[in-house]
């Protein structure tokens, strides 16, 4: 039979309060703690209602997302009865990173990048894995409003794989002024508080929050709750404004409900995303509507947390585990007078009541959703054993460099030259009709090149199912320009047209809108490691009978940003950027290549590069097993990084030939993306060039056919690419 997953711990700090009991307690009073914001001050008018988390202790320069976070991790391992002696993964969904940091930071115009090395997203999921010692994967999901969501559906997939026994999963964000005042200039904030599915509702309250699950396969002695299904989808429609039928909520729910093997009256209670903005509650409506006929009873507690981002899913989930312990349901707190034209009816008070399953819902900008369904545990069928999904086959892939496009960057290559630089727009913008870039910047353009050109290689008339990314610093044009304009207007003028492109999965978004990819829609930060994130990603959601997905990876070199953020970016040094982008599936037959990613884990655990050796083989598999390869070292990790190379190929006995792949391309996040192009582009015209080897061409021979790509530094990562 298939694996159960139970709920062995929750930690969750919201304004509601800190921790579960206080939560129950203000859920059960029916209480909202949405307030005027007080946490930075405001240069003009009065503050807009918030739900602020209050008394949230200082820990010397930590930024507020990490601290919450902390927060919500220490409480899921200390609400275990026996908690596990090893984390095997953390994965985090989260939007906001140490931004509130920087934003101060900035507006003093600091130059100490010291000081904003918390800024990056994938530092609030690598610091709880320093503080609570996971040695495995620290994944960071970005998929905007339903992030916690995906996050945990991710840690549901892991799990059910085999690849881990105990996952901490979750989402947390901080309030900041580029939430704060980009959500407030698209119109989407009610002054006077939020009342989702309120005839007289005009929008959301901001929040804050973090909440954690400790998720695991080994039966606890207690368990809370057991997650039995997760869905996701994607609009593929507009990227803030949800689909007007609920189409992409409508298929997430189904998807949870079948992959959890149960019926829509197999649910008692539905936590809806419910955001209190008319259009969203609509959409959700519809779908809910659709879907069920008659729905269960239901409610949205945004009214009294507000709008804790990435954090909302994840919140949602352990009040979901609440309901379903405790058969308590939650009030749909602020409305007073339900909608007529939803067409549903929300619990107006807390209600006791027997509830053996809920469905969790979460939809996003970009059109991301994610649905959960947490039942009791044990209370349903056991699921059935998955089916071992094959690996993945490379059908189409193309890049971008300083170079140009994927032919440019290969003729520099094949004389040892290198493509680092940063394209101009015109030279990004080529393959792209003019009227779908108008009003797009850096990143967007670069993923949606990357994008067309892999598909079109890849000779696939069907368009692609799902969209996987890695980005390791998101869209920072847009980022730099809203918070600049907000400075230089005084607070006035703040651009929603830049707020709704910084959302770091805005980009797979834009791609999924381009082809109508209505699959899973997921956007990792995963810092130097984000597109062996996104690969990763792509191998635990991507279906068995999806035909093809794209799986992209890009980073903007921005004049300012960049050498403030990326600790490899030294001031005045030449930016590069630019991406890599693969059409692939399941299917072998025409591909190009296969990829697998064996290994992925911090390289501060003891005995990891034997661990590493291992997980390719061991030493005597490794003999003659790879033609090349390619290392990629960070310039901040240099010397970290040569000798974690040197030990390796010591201990393993390779003997290939090496090239440290960012000496072509330049120093940038998702440089690895490039490196994974350079493999698939060598293995497909079988040979590497000469100048690359300081030799002769140097053949693939059809019994010599494989070539790793090793990501070393404070992660260790390993793509393996090999023929069909």
């Amino acid at each position: 039979m298939g694996k159960r997953v139970y709920i062995a711990g929750l930690g969750i700090i919201s304004p509601l309060g800190e921790g579960v009991a206080a939560t129950e307690e203000a859920l059960r009073g029916n209480c909202s703690a949405i307030r005027p914001l007080d946490l930075f001050p405001l240069l003009h008018g009065e503050p807009l209602p918030t739900g602020q988390v209050r008394g949230l202790a200082e820990q010397s320069d930590l930024p507020r997302t990490h601290r919450l976070a902390h927060n919500a991790a220490l409480q899921a391992m200390a609400s275990c009865n026996t908690p596990p002696d090893v984390i095997d993964a953390i994965i985090l969904g989260n939007t906001t990173g140490g931004i509130l940091t920087t934003e101060t930071l900035l507006r003093a115009k600091v130059s100490n990048k010291e000081l904003y090395r918390y800024h990056g997203l994938n530092s609030v999921a690598e610091y709880l894995a320093q503080v609570l010692s996971c040695r495995g994967m620290a994944l960071t999901v970005s998929t905007a409003c339903s992030s916690g969501a995906v996050a945990i559906a991710m840690a549901l997939a892991m799990l059910r794989s085999g690849k881990a026994k105990t996952v901490l999963a979750g989402g947390v964000d901080s309030l900041c002024r580029l939430t704060y005042f980009g959500f407030h200039s698209l119109q989407l904030v009610d002054k006077q508080g939020c009342k989702p599915l309120d005839a007289d509702r005009h929008g959301m309250a901001v929040a804050e929050g973090a909440a954690m699950l400790l998720l695991t396969t080994e039966k606890p002695d207690h368990p809370l709750a057991e997650l039995l299904g997760a869905g996701l989808s994607c609009d593929a429609y507009h990227p803030a404004a949800p689909h007007p039928e609920g189409r992409g909520a409508r298929m997430a729910m189904q998807a949870a409900l079948a992959d959890a093997g149960l019926h829509p009256t197999d649910i008692g209670y539905i936590s809806l995303h419910g955001t209190g903005t008319p259009e969203n509650d609509l959409a959700e409506a519809k779908a809910v509507n659709t879907l069920f006929g008659a729905p269960p009873p239901l409610s949205s507690i945004k009214g009294a947390t507000g709008h804790s981002l990435a954090a909302s899913g994840a919140i949602e989930a352990v009040v979901s585990a609440l309901a379903v312990a405790k058969d308590f349901l939650p009030a749909n707190t602020g409305c007073q007078n339900p909608d007529p034209a939803l067409g549903l009816t929300p619990l107006l008070q807390p209600t006791k009541q027997p509830t053996n399953a809920v469905l969790s819902n979460s939809f996003g900008f970009g059109g991301n959703n994610g649905c959960l369904v947490i039942a009791k545990p044990d209370n349903f069928s056991q699921p059935p054993p998955g089916r071992t999904k094959t690996g993945l086959a490379i059908h189409g892939f193309s890049c971008l460099t300083g170079a140009g496009d994927t032919a440019a960057t290969m003729a520099l290559l094949a004389q040892g030259l290198p493509m680092a630089g940063t394209p101009d727009l015109a030279s990004i913008s080529a393959n792209l009709p003019p009227n779908l870039v108008r009003r797009l910047k850096r990143l967007p353009r670069l993923t949606l090149s990357l994008a067309l050109s892999a598909h079109q290689d890849s000779g696939f008339e069907a368009k692609p199912a799902a969209v996987f990314m890695g980005t390791g610093w998101g869209a920072l044009s847009e980022t730099h320009d809203f918070l600049a304009r907000l400075t230089d207007s005084g607070e006035q003028f703040p651009s929603p047209t830049d707020f709704v492109g910084s959302v770091h999965n805005g980009p797979a978004g834009q791609t999924a809108i381009l082809f109508g990819a209505a699959g899973a829609n997921i956007t990792a930060s995963g810092g130097d490691y984000s597109f062996e994130q996104a690969l990763l990603a792509a191998d635990l959601m991507l279906e068995e009978g999806q035909e093809n997905a794209l799986v992209l990876g890009a980073d903007e070199g921005h004049p300012v940003l960049s050498p403030l953020l990326d600790p490899s970016i030294a001031p005045g040094s030449l930016l590069a950027d630019g991406g890599g982008g693969f059409c692939l599936g399941r299917k072998t037959e025409g591909a190009h290549c296969l990829v697998r990613v064996p290994f992925y884990q911090s390289s501060k655990t003891q005995g990891s590069i034997k661990a590493l050796i291992d997980a390719l083989g061991g030493v005597p598999t490794l003999q003659g097993k790879y033609a090349l390869l390619l290392a990629g070292i960070p310039a901040a990790a240099r010397e970290e990084g040569e000798e974690q190379l040197a030990r390796f190929l010591e201990q393993s006995g390779i003997q290939a030939p090496i090239i440290r792949y960012r000496e072509f391309t330049g120093e940038f996040a998702s440089a690895s993306a490039v490196a994974a192009v350079m493999a698939a582009s060598f293995l497909t015209s079988g040979k590497v060039p000469g100048p690359l080897v300081s030799g002769n061409d140097l053949a693939l021979a059809a019994n010599n056919p494989a070539i790793l790509v090793l990501g070393l530094g404070r992660y260790l990562s390993a793509m393996e690419f090999s023929r069909p």
